[in-house]
């Protein structure tokens, strides 16, 4: 599971959904969530939280152009690649941080995928959690 601190930066509801941004250290990240700032009180805007997505839900661009409907999309640097017989595993460095991918091998072979390599990491916004920081800090 990918993890990284962040703070509420924009916050829009409708009815019982609400589309959150975040400011986190490798760019903003927007979150679809089924809750609102008054169904949940880790929602508010300055609030510090974990934004939290599945290594399987990150996709991986090489060399993208045009337009692309995914908000949250971040270059990365390949640091590790470990190929198994179904899936391959990417461990990306993002500026400082560090982001996992799980993609299937013949997609890392099709992409020609090699370490340094650099790339797209890409997360659709209904793939991404939020969790309150229990302390809030």
């Amino acid at each position: 599971m990918n993890r990284l601190k962040g703070k509420i930066i924009n916050i829009e509801s409708s009815e019982s959904i609400s589309l959150v941004e975040v400011k986190t250290d490798i760019g903003n990240i927007c979150a679809v969530v089924v809750e609102t700032p008054k169904t949940a009180d880790y929602l508010k805007v300055n609030n510090n939280i974990y934004v939290l997505f599945k290594e399987t839900e990150v996709s991986i661009g090489k060399k993208l152009s045009g337009m692309i409907s995914l908000r949250n999309r971040f270059g990365c640097i390949v640091e590790e690649i470990q190929k198994g017989k179904v899936l391959t595993r990417l461990i990306l460095r993002c500026r400082d941080k560090t982001i996992k991918s799980v993609i299937t091998t013949r997609s890392a072979e099709n992409m020609n995928i090699k370490k340094g390599d650099l790339v797209t990491a890409l997360v659709k916004t209904n793939e991404v959690s939020l969790m309150e920081i229990p302390d809030g800090s």
